[in-house]
Parts: C-alpha cells; structure tokens; sequence
C-alpha cells in the first residue's frame, strides 16, 4: 500500500527514533509498504519518520545511481542493486573528506540544495532479519545512508545549510509545510487548512 509522506514542519521528523524489535507489529507489511510508497515517490531511500513512525528503520535502493556516467566503475558497480533495510542503525565513523552533493529529500519537494558530507561511514544495524551488521561504505552509498539515517535522528538535510541558504528557502519550506506545493505523490501536510 502507498502511505503518504510527511511533509516539512511535521514533529516526527525532528524527533530522534525508538529501537525497535523483531516483534514489531506487521514489520513485513510495513516493509513491503515502505518500499512501495519509496519507489512510487521516485526516491532512493525511506525512512519510518517520513511515513509518520519514529521508529529507527529506513531503506535504499541506490541502484538509480549506477547509471551515472560520471560516476566510477567502481562506484556504478557498488550502486547496482545496491538495495538495504536499515533497522537500529548507528554510525560508528565518519572520515575522508567533506564533499558537496546536491540531495533533494521527499518531504521537502522541489527543494534541492548542495549538502557537504564526510566520504566514508563505518555503521552498525540489523538487517529485514535482525542480522547483525557493520559495514563500511563510501561515496554516493554512503551518502544515501547518511542522508535517511539523518531522519531517524530528528535531522533534515536543510538543517545542515549555511544559515543564508536556510533564510533563501525559508518561505518554500513554509509553503511545503502548509501544502502549498504539487508533488507527484501522495503527501500528508502539518499544517494544511482542512478542507480545501
């Protein structure tokens, strides 16, 4: 099932998520849902607080990514079917040098902004099965993993503009939060007039 997705101004989205167990209700169901609504969105990674659960879960599927052709063969190879369930993750490092990307975010539409991120990150999680894991990424799938694990700890990638770009866009977050925008997916908006 499509869920909608929260939009910029949403408490949960600056909240930092809860552990969770493999006893979570309908965690299969949600999963199934979260990829589905993932992909209908065009996006390459979800995390629970952009579907309304501050629960520490998130997802990516880079593989859009590997079609880069200014990308590394290397890096084309690491993003094919490069596809994860994150589950109590915690990232233990982050080193190399900070680089710029532009990220976009799916609940905050139509806003893209260059973000500056270490290159390398060492994380702990579970897997859909409750596996334990710590792996070490870089580059573009490591970013893609800092940016949603940023949603289970209350951060956006706005948060992390210079102070002027977050007075430049100000006034599209406040029209985004008020639903004042048209996104090709469903979204749920905080402050939204009911019934217009």
């Amino acid at each position: 099932m499509i869920l909608p997705i929260v939009a910029y101004g949403d408490p949960v989205l600056k909240k930092k998520a809860k552990e969770i167990s493999k006893d979570y209700p309908k965690f299969w169901e949600l999963l199934e849902n979260m990829f589905e609504t993932m992909y209908n969105a065009h996006g390459v990674g979800l995390a629970a607080p952009q579907i309304g659960l501050p629960i520490r879960l998130f997802l990516v599927d880079a593989e859009p990514f590997a079609d880069d052709e200014e990308l590394s063969e290397e890096e084309r190879k690491t993003l094919t079917g490069f596809k994860k369930v994150f589950i109590n993750a915690e990232i233990i490092e982050e080193t190399g040098d900070e680089w710029a990307f532009t990220e976009g975010c799916l609940s905050i539409p139509e806003v893209r902004e260059d973000v500056f991120r270490k290159e390398t990150i060492k994380i702990n999680y579970l897997d859909e099965n409750f596996v334990q894991h710590t792996e070490t990424y870089s580059g573009l799938a490591a970013r893609v993993i800092q940016h949603e694990y940023d949603h289970i700890e209350g951060v956006l990638f706005t948060d992390k503009l210079s102070s002027l770009k977050k007075r430049l866009i100000k006034g599209k977050l406040t029209n985004i939060s008020k639903g004042k925008i048209s996104a090709d997916y469903r979204m749920k908006f905080p402050l939204a007039k009911k019934g217009r």
